[in-house]
């Protein structure tokens, strides 16, 4: 076989190579990802963070102490008909001396429709009272909205 002949072949090699690298780097960075990195729990989007992994979670005695007791004592429980989010998304913090308002972009998923699964998103946000130097919810979103029902203790 002439030198000629063999280059295509090289290159080919070479070529095939490179693409199962990337490959195998895409599917490292997909199955790697984890978890996303923990806000401040000091701060409002942090106290957000962890009051909505507990709903997603179905964590509601952990979702309960996020919330002033106003939003305790308002809250009847979950929405038994409604799905838990698959995902919550820090959209914007607007932070003041005593109160503060987190906008959040909420992903749910339906296992219905003639296609398969689908999932939908809006926006909505959580309003935050600061007492005693800690940010509580005072009013989660209607999606989010997951607690004992059981007011707190006066």
């Amino acid at each position: 076989m002439s030198d000629a002949a063999r280059k295509p072949d090289r290159i080919l090699f070479v070529l095939i190579g490179v693409v199962g690298l990337l490959v195998v780097v895409a599917l490292a960075v997909v199955f790697t990802r984890g978890e996303p990195a923990a806000l401040d729990e000091a701060s409002p989007a942090g106290v957000v963070q962890r009051y909505s992994k507990a709903v997603i979670d179905g964590d509601n005695a952990t979702a309960d102490s996020y919330l002033t007791d106003a939003a305790r004592s308002r809250c009847r429980g979950g929405y038994p008909g409604e799905p838990r989010p698959a995902r919550v998304v820090l959209v914007s913090t607007s932070e003041r001396t005593d109160s503060a308002t987190v906008r959040v972009s909420i992903v749910q998923q339906s296992q219905g429709g003639p296609f398969g699964p689908s999932e939908y998103e809006m926006e909505d946000a959580f309003s935050l009272l600061k007492a005693n130097g800690t940010w509580k919810i005072d009013q989660p979103p209607y999606i989010l909205t997951a607690c004992s029902g059981v007011p707190a203790k006066q």
